[in-house]
């Protein structure tokens, strides 16, 4: 909903519209339900059949006019669904279009993934969004009609119908949100088994060769579990919304039909019975059935699509025309928007056909680079010693200025600025901590000189840095240097960085000198730090395992993806991974 909101807002107009016709609806619906209770009252019950065949005659005629009411809907309703059709083929298309460029190797897998999204995924998107507007619409005004209808026949059948109806809608409701989520985890984990289990047989040799079959094997049991648990709770929820539609459904005629006695007690006559009855079986309870399975099936499929358009995947950047950011990279923790409502935040880190040499007439280091990180991301750097890592994180944090290409930080080019305003940009740790002769303090706020003892302390919280400032004597206590080791130097430095306001930190190997549970745990802490995007030069799995998305170079072109898709479709960090694996 806080997507669609600022979509349905720009189509507001359509939406009155459409409720215009709707009234009709409504009202059709109360005709009936009055015009059958008068039938059998003042006509057929009374002796006066010609009074009942002209009440039959006035429900007969709003019946009719159902068809122009429909054919009004349908009008309104494309003034809803084009629009959000037509976003969506923008959007594949651009998505598409940049990928490709991005990537010109991949681009044939980008044009396979944009024919899928423009002809099954955008038809899925239509289809649903139109039938979940149809039924929803449906069953709100066919419920006014007929309940103000029972209201004005006998108020005391409200008392019968409307608590079990009521009590349908609200077990549904309940369980609307877990549905989603079982559907969700379903087709991802079916997904993932699928694309796993059909890539190992292509992969044996390379497993074996690596040293990886077991663990290949135990990813595979993991996901094929996964699967099957999926499966089981989305079974227990249909189950739900089966039972869920039975209380709402079938109980309020069971509900009628066993208080009508008590009904004719209370003064409430046959037509008026038989009005309501009408209104439940013909019109509210059928509305009532179809809105429940549109919005439990529909809709669960509706939300699937839209997260595949408006999340980017795993494989490229997306960009408006002319090459401007959008949106994040897929993966990322930053928001999106709907079709239709305006850009999203631009990336933290993007940059296109970057070549960096290190002099005329030298093989370049890296040639027509282009990368896009979502802000918040966190991606590690992997590659053999001496392709260029260190380099690419010198270009990224504007310290080495690339041959060809272009270089932006949160939207901003990163060439002009000064050191103080790179400063406050992006943060670059090196492989060797620089600590300085002063205070702790003034080692932890080097990059934020006006840094307060709060944020200072919740930097050393934060990077259990507590018993390493304790030793050296407190926040005020001098530091020298030359007694540090290279991990306490290290550990200073992280505390630096997470003291920093830039909202980019590039670690390259500054965690080295750590063991690896203290690695992982500055990592993460930096990670967690609030509007923080991470980049790692990783030296261990570990690093990688541990984030988001990993980007291998290898001196002839990079792959990006996760760990999962890179073990699939790269074969240096297929290398890698055996070669961090055999060295423990």
């Amino acid at each position: 909903m806080p997507h669609a909101r600022p979509f349905l807002w720009h189509h507001r107009r359509v939406l009155l519209r459409l409720g215009a016709w709707s009234l009709l609806e409504s009202a059709q619906t109360f005709l009936v339900g009055i015009c059958l209770a008068r039938a059998l009252d003042q006509g057929f019950l009374a002796g006066q059949p010609t009074v009942g065949l002209g009440w039959l005659a006035v429900a007969a005629v709003s019946i009719l006019l159902a068809g122009p009411v429909l054919r009004g809907v349908f009008g309104q309703l494309s003034g809803l669904v084009e629009p959000l059709r037509d976003g969506l083929v923008r959007r594949a298309v651009r998505q598409a279009l940049n990928r490709a460029v991005a990537d010109p190797a991949r681009a044939a897998g980008a044009r396979r993934a944009a024919v899928s999204r423009l002809t099954q995924q955008t038809e899925i998107a239509r289809d649903s969004f139109a039938g979940l507007v149809l039924t929803v619409r449906s069953f709100l005004f066919i419920a006014a009609g007929a309940l103000v209808g029972m209201f004005a026949l006998a108020p005391a059948l409200l008392l019968v119908v409307l608590p079990p109806i009521l009590l349908g809608l609200v077990l549904f409701l309940l369980a609307l949100a877990p549905m989603a989520a079982a559907q969700r985890r379903f087709l991802d984990a079916d997904e993932a088994f699928t694309d796993r289990a059909g890539g190992l047989p292509g992969q044996l040799r390379d497993l074996v060769a690596c040293g990886v079959t077991d663990s290949a094997g135990e990813e595979t049991r993991a996901l094929a579990e996964e699967a099957a648990a999926s499966t089981r709770s989305l079974a227990r929820w249909t189950a739900v919304r089966t039972l869920t539609l039975g209380v709402a459904g079938h109980l309020p005629v069971l509900m009628l039909l066993a208080a009508t006695p008590w009904l004719l007690g209370q003064g409430v006559t046959t037509g008026a019975i038989m009005g309501a009855l009408a209104y439940l079986v013909q019109s509210l309870l059928p509305a009532l059935r179809a809105m429940m399975t549109a919005v439990g099936a529909a809709g669960s499929r509706l939300v699937v699509v839209l997260d595949r358009f408006v999340s980017v995947d795993a494989d490229g950047a997306d960009t408006a025309d002319g090459g401007t950011p959008r949106a994040a990279e897929p993966g990322a923790r930053g928001a999106f928007s709907f079709p239709g409502t305006g850009p999203v935040p631009v990336p933290a880190v993007w940059c296109r056909g970057v070549r960096v040499s290190y002099g005329a007439g030298t093989r370049p280091l890296v040639e027509g680079f282009s990368l896009s990180v979502g802000a918040g991301e966190r991606i590690a750097v992997v590659g053999p010693s001496g392709i260029g890592k260190s380099t690419l994180a010198h270009v990224l944090s504007g310290l080495h200025a690339p041959d060809e290409g272009t270089v932006r930080l949160a939207g901003q080019p990163i060439a002009g600025h000064s050191p103080r305003e790179l400063a406050r940009m992006r943060v670059l740790l090196p492989q060797e901590g620089y600590v300085f002769a002063g205070s702790v303090r003034e080692n932890l706020a080097q990059l934020e000189p006006g840094a307060g003892d709060e944020r200072i302390v919740r930097a050393v919280a934060a990077l259990r840095l507590e018993a390493l400032v304790d030793r050296l004597g407190g926040l005020d206590a001098d530091v020298d240097p030359a007694s540090l080791s290279a991990g306490e130097r290290q550990a200073l430095c992280l505390g630096r960085a997470y003291v920093s306001p830039a909202p980019l930190l590039i670690l390259d190997e500054s965690t080295c000198h750590l063991d690896p549970a203290a690695e992982a745990h500055a990592e993460d802490a930096l990670a967690d730090r609030p509007d923080t995007t991470l980049l790692v030069i990783a030296h261990r799995l570990s690093s990688a395992l541990r984030a988001d998305r990993i980007l291998v170079l290898d001196g002839t072109g990079t792959a990006f993806g996760t760990h999962r898709s890179l073990l699939r479709d790269s074969p240096l960090y297929r290398d890698l991974t055996g070669h961090w694996n055999a060295s423990g």
